[in-house]
């Protein structure tokens, strides 16, 4: 039987990466018999729109060829269903394809997986009702988050990266109420990331303990710290090593509610919601085409 699959793509994700990496994809999948149904939106509710109605009409699968934002896209659609994802890492961050064991420069390798069918099943975070894959982050980070949201300048890390010392400027701690399991914290806190993967922002490891197949979320609290050593600390989180520094506390929970005043958060670079919101670890929540990871 003809397998029947959804290719949903960005075409302007990475600098156009999306669009060029598309036709090899489709080429690759179509080759192994598979009929492909391409879906593009002209914007976030039109792709979920269309990935929502192709899904409802009969896939074996569905592909997502672009960045984090895309997936986070298609998660909505096949999270809980059983619906394999694949992913084509094509965008600026693909921290959630890193995670998967795929890598930007290898969209046949990744499109391989998908004609094998060589799939895993992995958790995924549920917020407010919303999945994701990677990290929920609120505080700076989501600051961060709008600020680089709204610049037009300059593209990829760097424009995050001036967002993080533009922010930084005028950024004060804020008072964070964190609910883990029924256990209730008050803290002041720079930022508080929820980690179902390990990493966002484009391999900034700020879970770096995060497992997507151990059923629980990793909670990273970043208390007050100075300017400066804030600018000093910040490169360690490339290599995950910032959980060392003694403002650095980590949880793990199946469950967490964080409360701030007026303080967004943001999921996969998604705004999610205003706080509070609540986290759940939804253990084996999405299949994917993937390679094993330890």
């Amino acid at each position: 039987m003809t397998r029947q699959l959804a290719l949903l793509v960005n075409p302007t994700s990475g600098k156009g990466r999306g669009a060029r990496t598309l036709q090899p994809v489709a080429d690759r999948l179509r080759r192994s018999g598979a009929e492909v149904d391409v879906v593009v939106g002209r914007d976030a509710d039109e792709a979920f729109d269309r990935l929502r109605d192709r899904v409802a009409a009969g896939v074996d699968g569905v592909v997502a060829v672009g960045g984090d934002g895309l997936v986070n896209i298609a998660l909505q659609v096949v999270g809980g269903t059983g619906v394999p994802l694949g992913i084509i890492p094509a965008g600026t961050g693909n921290d959630i394809a890193r995670s998967l064991g795929l890598f930007p420069g290898e969209p046949i390798a990744a499109a391989d997986l998908v004609v094998t069918g060589r799939t895993r099943a992995v958790d995924l975070g549920r917020a407010n009702g919303r999945w994701f894959a990677a990290v929920l982050g609120s505080g700076f980070d989501s600051l961060v988050n709008e600020r680089a949201n709204r610049m037009t300048w300059p593209r990829g890390r760097a424009r995050y990266n001036l967002a993080i010392l533009a922010e930084l400027r005028t950024f004060r701690p804020v008072p964070f109420v964190l609910d883990l399991e029924g256990e209730s914290w008050h803290t002041e806190a720079m930022l508080v990331a929820v980690g179902n993967g390990s990493s966002y922002g484009g391999g900034m490891r700020v879970c770096p303990d995060a497992r997507l197949d151990d059923g629980l979320l990793d909670v990273t609290v970043l208390g007050p710290i100075s300017k400066p050593e804030f600018v000093r600390v910040f490169p360690t989180v490339y290599r995950g090593t910032h959980v060392h520094h003694p403002a650095v506390t980590v949880r793990r929970a199946r469950r967490v509610t964080l409360r701030a005043g007026g303080v967004t958060a943001y999921a996969d670079g998604e705004r999610v919601t205003v706080l509070p919101v609540t986290c759940d670890a939804v253990p084996g929540a999405l299949v994917v085409y993937a390679p094993d990871i330890g």
